[in-house]
């Protein structure tokens, strides 16, 4: 029998356009793959708008439990976002022996090893293509083509919203606030943009990333995350007069102690492969010593692309259930080390407001030294209460890097410490 059973949680943007897919190219999928996939339930909260979709209202229905426990369906799709209930009916799909497709990046993040761990021990597939990058193929590269590498570093644009904001912002001069909007406006932004603009979205993306990379769990509680909201017009001046662009990365690399993962806002030198992405691209750059650099780049969200990643990962655990055996990439991890963001060394660029006086900066260098960080550049704009310096440090920890902040602050003709931004540069 070739025929597979597909129960579908949620029919929003993503689960509408894959329900399309589904019915509209069911005969072009069947050609192509040899797999009669057919739709047989489907869970929404809005059942009226459920019914614009060209399937039989009998499969419709607001229960999800119903679409997970119908005998009729052998393969479960969870589009429905949040922790719960989506995370409950993973796991009881799981647990039931149904392979699970998910693009929920938030719930893995959180739940990774328990999730995989049942998938584990029911000998089915959890497959999520789609949970990094929308349609970039990069969960299948890290897990099977890249196994045997010894990555050394990952770091992605792995968030639209802020890509298109920083974008904007670089190249047209707008306001963070005016470029919001606009994201806002084209819908790449929600009404509520916290979880995007603040970093948290790209900070569950680079839990993941870590984890395949590396092979040991980052849960999101690990990733150290700061979002682009204080991000100016003059920090975008200076970043280009200084040979950079600004951009939101997901950093994970091996170092002496461990993993690290995080994510902040950070000046990229323009010569950069990830600094030419923008708008509302993804990418994703690896470095290892044998594949040396690979990047990975194309749409990192939207109905369509997010969908033809989950159609992949179906076609995939549809031939598992009809091969009897494993054909779909499994995800294990092994214990190790993360090492705490306080002690990575860093890169500072540092906006200081002060008052022109004499010896302002040497208190300035010399909080910086007292706390063992050297300074690599200094320029000065304007004179008397516009005084503003700009300081660029060499690689220090981080943890040094603050208490020189904190020492700053104090200096009495220093009127504030108006920016900090990280700087990812090889030299030091």
């Amino acid at each position: 029998m070739k025929t597979v059973g597909i129960g579908m949680l949620g029919a929003g943007i993503v689960g509408g356009s894959l329900i399309r897919r589904l019915v509209e190219e069911h005969a072009a999928i069947e050609a192509k793959t040899g797999l009669d996939l057919e739709l047989r339930r489907v869970a929404v909260r809005d059942l009226e708008k459920a019914r614009s979709f060209e399937i039989d209202s009998a499969l419709i229905t607001a229960d999800p439990a119903a679409v997970v426990d119908d005998p009729d369906v052998r393969l479960v799709v969870e589009v429905m976002g949040g922790l719960e209930p989506a995370g409950e009916m993973v796991l009881r799909a799981l647990r039931a022996g149904k392979p699970v497709v998910t693009a929920n990046k938030a719930l893995l993040a959180e739940r990774g090893p328990e999730l995989f761990a049942a998938a584990e021990e029911a000998g089915v597939p959890l497959l999520f293509e789609a949970a990094v990058g929308g349609g970039i193929p990069i969960i299948r590269p890290l897990s099977e083509t890249l196994a045997g590498e010894q990555i050394e570093r990952v770091i992605g644009i792995v968030n639209g919203t802020t890509n298109f904001i920083l974008s904007r912002m670089a190249e047209d001069g707008a306001t963070y606030a005016d470029a919001l909007a606009e994201a806002q406006s084209l819908g790449y932004a929600e009404a509520d943009p916290a979880a995007d603009v603040g970093g948290g979205d790209a900070a569950a993306k680079a839990a993941i990333l870590a984890s395949l990379a590396f092979g040991t769990w980052a849960g999101i509680e690990n990733v150290f995350h700061e979002g682009i909201e204080k991000i100016s017009k003059a920090d975008m001046k200076w970043a280009s007069e200084l040979g950079y662009t600004i951009k939101l990365l997901a950093i994970a690399e091996r170092l002496d102690g461990g993993v690290s993962v995080r994510v902040y806002p950070a000046m990229l030198p323009k010569a950069h492969p990830l600094a030419t992405i923008r708008g509302a691209t993804n990418a994703v750059f690896i470095e290892g010593p044998s594949i040396e650099e690979l990047l990975f780049a194309g749409p990192g969200a939207g109905g369509e692309p997010t969908a033809t990643a989950m159609l992949g990962d179906v076609i995939d655990a549809a031939r598992e259930i009809l091969a009897g055996a494993e054909v779909a990439p499994r995800i294990r991890f092994s214990p190790g080390e993360l090492v705490a963001f306080e002690s990575v060394d860093t890169k500072w660029y540092v906006r200081l407001e002060v008052d022109d006086q004499p010896g302002v900066l040497a208190q300035v260098a010399g909080a910086f030294g007292a706390h063992d960080v050297s300074i690599k550049s200094v320029l000065q704009e304007g004179r008397g209460e516009d005084a503003t310096l700009m300081i660029v440090t060499h690689l220090a920890p981080e943890a040094s890097q603050r208490e020189a902040r904190r020492a700053i602050e104090g200096i009495e003709n220093v009127r504030s410490v108006a920016s900090v931004v990280r700087v990812e540069s090889p030299d030091v």
